[in-house]
């Protein structure tokens, strides 16, 4: 399953925050916004800090989204 963190940048958007106001807030590091930047899996402790620090769910930050069924011939 792939993973969008969109919701994440509207909401940043939404409450006139930076990337790096967040990093420094959530006290995550530069590697751990680079995933987040590129739609890769983070740790569930990453996710909560994001949470706490933008008083909200899950839900609000990310989605799962299912992968694209293959085809075999």
């Amino acid at each position: 399953m792939a993973v969008s963190y969109n919701k994440l940048w509207k909401l940043l958007i939404d409450n006139k925050m930076k990337k790096m106001q967040l990093r420094d807030m959530a006290g995550i590091g530069s590697s751990t916004l680079a995933k987040l930047g590129k739609d890769q899996p983070v740790s569930m402790d990453v996710i909560m800090r994001i949470c706490n620090v933008l008083k909200c769910d899950i839900e609000d930050i990310m989605e799962i989204l299912p992968e694209e069924a293959h085809e075999y011939k």
